[in-house]
């Protein structure tokens, strides 16, 4: 398997040449396997650790292992701690989201911290099919059906092409100790049941499904590749960008046996959900919108316009003096004690009212702020990496409020409260922040 690793990566990962390496080890026999191989290749590498804080004593006994292996063998290693479940409570998030957040989150910060170059995960072939399968219960398209990118900007999956059964092979001929995963064993998780129950019967009506399934998804990959560059050919002949607004020629456009679904490729990524009026707009009456977040839709005689909603005031900064509960411009947001915590959403914060210095400050945000996120021990991050994150479009960023106190950061209002005004048994006095 090493020979076949090493030219997998030479092949296919020239541009890592020189590059340094973060290897993202959890100390199962997947990432073990992983940090072997890449112990016996001539890169500069580091091990990053997550604790996730899920399965008690076990979970530190993870961190141990990971941390006294790269003593052993002299490799830099970075690790953290989660608090995990309480994330996912505050943010309303699964579980698993929620940890793929934090550590994603704080695999960036490092790169950037640290002046690495890339990360690889020990995502492999079993873990490409059990993605496609989720993806294919809950319904998708070409994206959910050609599974886990090899690269995913600065994330690299170079396992993709071994099984689990190569994977364990290789780790049994090297003598690599690895640690057990009891959550693995449970039938909890949808992609466990997918694991144990139907990847068997799969395999047990074809021992060679895995080959052809990577066959299969290598073909979905072209097909994807031939929409995506039918796509821009026939873009170039219905639109036409004017400024920030794009103009779509309804006379080209519904000339297309298919334009529905050019519609859709075109549109889907500036946050659109009403299709079928976007679809009864091509021929509905003119002066006609169908609106998403950020963007609406207008129709104009033979022409679609696509514009983003623009901000109606340009004063940058507003106070909120002490006394004030209701503010209602730019944003409308309600101040109130309280004396108890009861999380609905990210629409609202709780924050220790005696940490809090008035007035506060309502902005746009800078390029250069840097706040402590929620959930993240008490780690700095610049917001704009924040906003990488979470994906933002930049009409999004534009509209992204900052409320600060003392020229401090509180709330990344929507997105992310700051961990320095969290409550705390300590706190007498409960102050909510809410955005209706």
């Amino acid at each position: 398997m090493f020979s076949k690793f090493q030219n997998h990566i030479v092949s296919r990962f020239p541009f890592l040449e020189g590059k340094k390496i973060f290897l993202a080890v959890s100390g199962g026999l997947d990432s073990m396997v992983l940090l072997h191989l890449f112990q016996q290749l001539p890169y500069e590498i580091a091990v990053l650790h997550c604790n996730f804080q899920l399965r008690g004593l076990e979970s530190f006994g993870d961190q141990d292992f990971i941390q006294n292996y790269c003593d052993q063998n002299n490799i830099p290693i970075f690790t953290t701690q989660f608090d995990t479940e309480a994330f996912a409570k505050d943010y309303k998030l699964s579980t698993q989201v929620a940890a793929r957040e934090l550590r994603y989150s704080w695999f960036y910060e490092l790169l950037e911290t640290e002046n690495f170059d890339y990360i690889f995960t020990a995502h492999h072939a079993d873990d490409n099919l059990e993605t496609f399968i989720i993806n294919l219960t809950r319904g998708t398209g070409l994206d959910g059906l050609t599974g886990i990118p090899e690269q995913n900007d600065k994330i690299i999956r170079p396992l993709l092409p071994f099984s689990r059964e190569e994977i364990l092979k290789y780790a049994e001929e090297n003598n690599i100790e690895w640690r057990e995963d009891s959550s693995n064993a449970s039938n909890k998780y949808l992609r466990n049941k997918i694991r144990h129950d139907l990847v068997p019967i799969l395999k047990e009506i074809n021992p060679n499904f895995l080959n052809a399934f990577q066959k299969s998804q290598s073909y979905l990959q072209e097909s994807k590749e031939m929409v995506e560059d039918a796509s821009i050919m026939i873009y170039q002949q219905v639109a036409k960008e004017v400024g920030d607004d794009i103009h779509f020629d309804l006379n080209q456009l519904k000339k297309l046996p298919n334009y529905k679904s050019y519609l859709y490729q075109w549109l889907n990524e500036f946050g659109f959900v009403a299709w079928n009026d976007i679809y009864d707009l091509v021929d509905g009456q003119s002066g006609k919108q169908v609106f998403a977040a950020e963007f609406r839709l207008l129709k104009n005689r033979n022409t679609l316009i696509l514009s983003p909603i623009s901000e109606e005031d340009e004063r940058e900064e507003y106070q909120i003096n002490e006394n004030e509960e209701d503010v209602n411009f730019p944003l409308k947001l309600k101040l109130c004690r309280v004396d108890d915590i009861t999380i609905d959403s990210n629409k609202s914060i709780f924050v220790d009212a005696e940490k809090i210095q008035f007035p506060l400050v309502l902005r746009k945000w800078n390029e250069g702020d840097v706040f402590h996120p929620f959930g993240m021990n008490g780690q700095s991050k610049k917001v704009s990496k924040l906003f990488k994150d979470e994906k933002l479009s930049l009409i999004e960023k534009e509209k992204t409020w900052i409320l600060s106190s003392d020229n401090q950061i509180v709330w990344v209002v929507g997105i992310r409260q700051d961990e320095r005004f969290k409550i705390e048994n300590t706190t007498n006095k409960i102050l909510k922040i809410e955005l209706q």
